[in-house]
């Protein structure tokens, strides 16, 4: 029989700063990769993060369909670093820095300092957090403001209710539950998830009043989005139930089926692979405290989105927010079965992932051999300079003449890629509907009798080209993505607008 060894304070010490600072310097050091990767590799805006940037010039209570805090984030950025792509997205790996460092304090608090160093590290390598960091969107926030109400909550449940340090940590959830509904509505899931452990727990329920109160605060920091909505006739909401689409038929199994799916993606193969053997096969482990909170912060916004999948269609990211508690929730699992290889092994995965996306398709065109668009995550972002080059150089030799489009993510791409940025760009809309911020924005009947550059990815037809005196084709671009995947758009000379009707 073994005798234990007792562990001397100095050697725990230094076992701690030892995790500190390779969570810290692994953190810095992804991070300042991803930054001199963003300046050196302008990737083009995709439609929304230049329509983000176009927001961000008018600065607002509340856009069409997201809250302001992205926009305001990219406001400040631009004003610091510039307009350009760098300047516009520098935030999100510095965010995701931040929300690695809440992780690592989290983890820290509820485990110790090596589950803690594991979870940081795995969460800055995360497939979803690589490419989010490549971008910027409303996710990037959203995650730091959900990690930072978890590391308050959990800081809490460790003081004295009533005590002046149980409150303050409870206006801290509270704050940053309020900045992650200015950043993205998901927030409410942490607010939903909190109270369903305080209610649902015995032992949790005397924090009742801590989450009400927080919960309190959280309303009162978002107010003015909702004030904004009031006022715009609720388009923000509408626009988030509408992305839902849960009107038509309601049993999509092909739909659910890609979701599920996806989160092998999105979480990583082997950390997926462990949440599910996790809630499946030992389930009786999410009944220990720490492992239920985790639980309780992951489980339901993921089980709302396979839910959300089958009766509609969801995105990868949207459950997103899930993977802030269950990366340390699968960490601890796996590291306290001894399985450190498992992590160590899906790091390596999502790090070969990430170096795969970026240098694999200028690799294969090197060698002649084009990478497929499907095979290509930042195919979506390509292209857009060259169309907008291209449609610049038409308007420049029509002046007066205004940029016209039919499309919401063609006219935002076109907005930021011409140059001078043709802030005057309206958008087709015979039908009168508001589906997207342009349309909120833009009534074309008030410039009845001008002259249009229509782009489209199409084209016109014959109900279209009758709205105008005239209508001539005068160019039609290519952009080829892959040898079979192109983006097409026709150009058209749109003379005398006569109105709708």
């Amino acid at each position: 029989m073994k005798t234990a060894v007792p562990v001397s304070a100095p050697a725990a010490l230094d076992a701690e700063q030892r995790y500190r600072r390779i969570a810290a310097f692994t953190l810095l050091g992804v991070t300042l990769v991803r930054l001199f990767w963003l300046a050196g590799n302008p990737i083009d805006l995709y439609p929304d993060e230049a329509q983000y940037w176009l927001w961000s010039l008018h600065p607002a209570l509340g856009y069409f369909s997201k809250p302001p805090l992205t926009p305001w984030i990219i406001r400040a950025t631009t004003a610091a670093f510039g307009a350009d792509e760098f300047g516009i997205r520098i935030a999100s790996p510095v965010l995701h820095f931040l929300t690695g460092l809440v992780i690592f304090a989290t983890a820290r608090r509820l485990y110790d300092a090596r589950i803690a160093c594991w979870s940081a590290v795995v969460y800055v390598t995360l497939p979803a957090v690589s490419l989010s960091a490549a971008i910027i969107s409303t996710d990037v926030p959203l995650l730091l403001c959900w990690a930072m109400a978890l590391y308050a909550f959990v800081r809490a449940r460790e003081e004295r209710v009533g005590s002046a340090a149980w409150r303050r940590w409870w206006l801290a959830v509270g704050a940053a539950a309020g900045f992650g509904l200015l950043a993205k509505y998901a927030m409410a899931y942490w607010l939903l998830s909190a109270l369903l452990l305080v209610l649902a727990v015995p032992g949790e329920r005397r924090q009742l009043p801590g989450i009400l109160g927080a919960s309190a605060l959280a309303v009162l920091v978002y107010l003015p989005n909702f004030w904004w909505n009031w006022t715009h006739g609720f388009v923000s909401y509408r626009h988030t139930e509408a992305n839902a689409n849960l009107t038509g038929s309601l049993i999509h199994p092909g739909h659910f089926l890609e979701f599920f799916s996806s989160q092998f993606g999105v979480f990583g193969p082997i950390l997926f692979a462990a949440l599910l053997a996790l809630v499946i096969l030992r389930p009786r482990r999410l009944a220990e405290p720490r492992a239920r909170l985790l639980a309780i912060f992951a489980l339901p916004s993921l089980a709302m989105m396979l839910v959300v999948s089958f009766l509609s269609r969801a995105h990868p990211n949207w459950a997103a927010p899930t993977y802030v508690s269950a990366t340390i929730l699968v960490v601890a699992f796996l590291a306290e079965k001894g399985r450190t290889l498992l992590l160590a092994a899906s790091i390596a995965i999502h790090v070969a992932a990430a170096i795969f996306v970026v240098e694999a398709p200028a690799a294969s065109a090197a060698l002649g051999h084009p990478l497929p668009a499907r095979f290509d995550l930042l195919h979506r972002v390509r292209g857009w300079h060259t169309l907008g080059r291209s449609v610049g150089d038409m308007l420049l030799r029509r002046p007066g003449v205004i940029l016209l489009a039919d499309s919401r993510e063609t006219l935002a791409a076109l907005i930021y890629y011409v140059r001078p940025h043709p802030f005057d760009a309206a958008i087709w809309n015979p039908g009168g509907g508001v589906r997207n911020g342009f349309e909120m924005t833009t009534d074309l009947n008030r410039l009845v009798g001008r002259d249009f550059l229509f782009v489209s990815e199409s084209e016109l037809p014959p109900q279209v080209t009758s709205r105008f005196a005239a209508v001539t084709a005068v160019s039609h671009i290519t952009i080829p993505l892959d040898p079979d995947f192109a983006r097409r758009y026709f150009l058209y000379d749109a003379k005398g607008f006569k109105g709708y009707r």
